[in-house]
């Protein structure tokens, strides 16, 4: 009679599992393909955005018009992030110069108000997040989601703590619970609580929720530097 009980029981909680698998596998695929299918769609209509700001890139700056940089995605995997490039073509070289005299208080993050390697279009496109626009091809590519945890750069990976690798739990995204709370006027701390918080609560309805406050928090343009 134990036997059979027993039996039962593992049964049920066999089916139960499987339901959740399948729960959770199925929010991935319906994830993916709304941002899939508005990635695409945005790429189109915001196409004449994409060909204004590189003509401005290049008349106002000398170097590429797209800034390429390896950002930790998903489970640790490395990936190419694409933005427009906004600062002086060596900056990357300029970097060692000026961080030790401007960090984020967390020490994790770099993050400069008044960054002497910005181009004058990098000031704008920046402010409204324009610069961000091309990691709509990493959205097509599977690398990133529209909404999720900003990808880190394997440096800021190197300083996590073990509570802060969450982080790395699911696809990075173009916008996120803190964009809208103050872009890089938030924390290090807040940003890991608040993608904690996102991470924990995830769905197509609260993406939505993102996307659309993610509008007035770029139009205003608070926090972004």
């Amino acid at each position: 009679m134990n036997k059979i009980t027993n039996s039962g029981a593992n049964s049920g909680k066999g089916i139960r599992l499987f339901l959740w698998q399948l729960t959770v596998n199925s929010s991935y695929v319906i994830k993916r393909i709304f941002d899939l299918v508005l990635s695409i769609f945005l790429l189109f209509l915001l196409l004449p955005i994409f060909i204004l700001t590189a003509i401005a890139i290049l008349i106002d700056s000398p170097g590429p018009i797209f800034f390429k940089q390896t950002r930790v995605g998903r489970k640790g995997r490395l990936f190419i992030l694409y933005k427009f490039r906004s600062m002086v073509a060596n900056a990357d070289s300029l970097k060692a110069g000026i961080i030790a005299d401007e960090h984020s208080q967390d020490n994790v993050t770099f993050k400069m108000k008044k960054d002497p390697r910005i181009i004058r279009v990098g000031r704008f496109i920046r402010r409204f997040s324009i610069d961000e626009l091309p990691q709509l091809i990493n959205v097509v590519k599977g690398e990133m989601s529209l909404v999720g945890p900003r990808p880190p750069v394997p440096e800021e990976v190197g300083k996590y703590s073990e509570d802060d690798m969450k982080r790395l739990l699911v696809r990075p995204g173009m916008t996120c619970l803190w964009q809208i709370s103050g872009r890089s006027d938030i924390t290090f701390k807040q940003q890991v609580e608040l993608d904690k918080q996102y991470i924990n609560s995830q769905s197509i309805l609260l993406d939505i929720k993102v996307l659309l406050k993610t509008i007035p928090a770029v139009l205003t343009g608070k926090g972004a530097y």
